[in-house]
């Protein structure tokens, strides 16, 4: 939790020139009488500490900021199996991973007291997300921390494979002496196509500009472009036209396989192919099928369909059929989904994920929950210590409402606010002057509804 700001520490520079309005204001900061609220640091009404399980790597950063804030937590390096995960996650509260954990519906049955997830990456396809909301779990995650990470990788990608980088170089490990030019491009003056215009693709194609680069881009939004990028009407224009494509979409059903053999064909002779979204959105035999006959002449790999789940675990073909064939062809970059892999990417999604749990599991807020309604309520102020805060999730259905707001009825509600999101809504309310003995009882009448799913209270 943040800690609150003091205002008359805070230093302001001045104009020249100054209006009454600016004296107002700064006269109001010099006055010591101003009541400045505080927020009022929540507890759950059991007061039973709460136990964090954080796997894979997770910044220490935020590791350290669980710990400060009063969370026991058990922090492993590596991804945890779904056996030993089932063994595990009953005795937890909360659970942050990365991409190689799997929260699978049977890890969820097994959970009994898990409240909240955080994926410390940009994906969330790794969490059963429909039957973690029916748990009444929200899923956090930072989808836009290592945009930048990820666009300094493909430009280094497109310089690589356009010189035959990694050719040259592990031929002069192995004491070949090999320097040539054929094949080998600048990138200045010709067309990159980027298939999917988000955050990360439209830094990429800032960047991709001061190379002087052409850039194309196709989504499936109409999207103001930066710069003199272009949006094309289709994928197929874009293939055909660009000298490099990269994809930056996330994995659905309709983006499954979605570069196979026929958008390969599509693709110029000669052209590269960049994949660092997600492992299923090419059809790598279809790929290694294309390099093979010489129509692509590189590509830059950084995701796969199946991954190892540790550092030094084989990449080979037991974990994909096509592994050895692929690791063989010249001229494919492969890297180890490093693609957000920065210190700095690192930091800020540590930071973000870590303060959007620490926000659900202290004051109740799910906004930015990627399943989950999002709702939030302004903090109950230290000036308001008798106020308590309700936090019901409960199924989408009829009614919910009424029961709820009977129960509350002999209080007085300070405020209240609810939101659906497919079956699951969620309703967050501050009442006043509720006794302890009023509180457990409350709490069991409103638990007790037939469309409840997680009741918390919060004092």
């Amino acid at each position: 939790m943040s800690t609150p700001i003091n205002i008359k520490s805070v230093a302001a520079s001045t104009s020249p020139v100054t209006s009454s309005i600016h004296d107002h204001f700064r006269n109001r900061g010099r006055d010591s009488s101003i009541d400045i609220r505080q927020p009022k640091v929540l507890h759950p009404l059991e007061n039973e500490g709460l136990r964090l399980l954080i796997l894979e790597n997770i910044s220490q950063d935020a590791v350290a900021t669980f710990r400060g804030q009063g969370y026991h937590v058990d922090h492993y390096s590596k991804a945890m199996s779904e056996d030993e995960l089932v063994e595990k996650i009953g005795s937890y509260h909360g659970i942050g991973i990365r991409s190689k954990t799997k929260i699978t519906q049977r890890v969820l049955k097994a959970a009994s007291k898990l409240l909240v997830i955080g994926c410390f990456c940009i994906g969330t396809n790794q969490v059963d997300l429909s039957a973690a909301a029916r748990a009444g779990i929200p899923v956090f995650n930072s989808p836009f921390s290592n945009s930048r990470s990820v666009a300094e990788l493909v430009m280094s990608e497109l310089v690589a494979l356009s010189r035959q980088l990694f050719e040259r170089a592990y031929e002069l490990r192995t004491g070949v002496w090999n320097k040539q030019s054929k094949g080998c491009w600048e990138i200045r003056g010709k067309t990159l196509g980027i298939v999917g215009y988000g955050h990360i693709g439209s830094q990429l194609s800032v960047l991709a500009e001061a190379f002087g680069l052409r850039v194309l881009f196709y989504d499936v939004v109409n999207i103001m472009p930066l710069g003199s990028a272009r949006q094309v009407d289709s994928l197929s224009t874009l293939l055909s036209e660009s000298d490099f494509v990269t994809l930056h979409v996330p994995e659905l059903p309709e983006t499954i396989k979605m570069i196979s053999e026929q958008q390969l064909a599509q693709m110029k002779k000669g052209s590269y192919l960049i994949n660092n979204a997600r492992g299923k959105v090419v059809d790598i035999p279809a790929l290694v099928q294309s390099l093979q006959s010489g129509h692509l002449a590189g590509a830059a790999i950084d995701v796969f369909p199946a991954e190892p789940g540790a550092n030094g675990a084989p990449f080979d073909d037991q974990l994909n059929s096509w592994a050895s064939t692929l690791r063989a062809l010249h001229n494919v970059i492969l890297t180890p989904h490093i693609g957000g892999s920065t210190e700095e990417a690192q930091k800020m999604i540590g930071e973000e994920v870590s303060q959007a749990l620490s926000r659900y599991l202290g004051y109740g807020s799910t906004v930015g929950a990627v399943n989950f309604p999002e709702v939030d309520l302004r903090a109950i102020t230290t000036d308001h210590l008798t106020q308590i805060r309700v936090c019901h999730v409960h199924k989408n259905q009829p009614g919910v409402l009424k029961q709820v707001n009977d129960a509350l009825s002999p209080y007085n509600v300070e405020k209240q606010y609810s939101d659906s999101k497919g079956e699951v809504a969620y309703l967050m309310a501050d009442i006043a002057d509720v006794s302890p003995a009023d509180m457990l009882r409350l709490k069991e009448r409103i638990s007790g509804t037939n469309a409840n799913i997680i009741t918390r209270f919060l004092t």
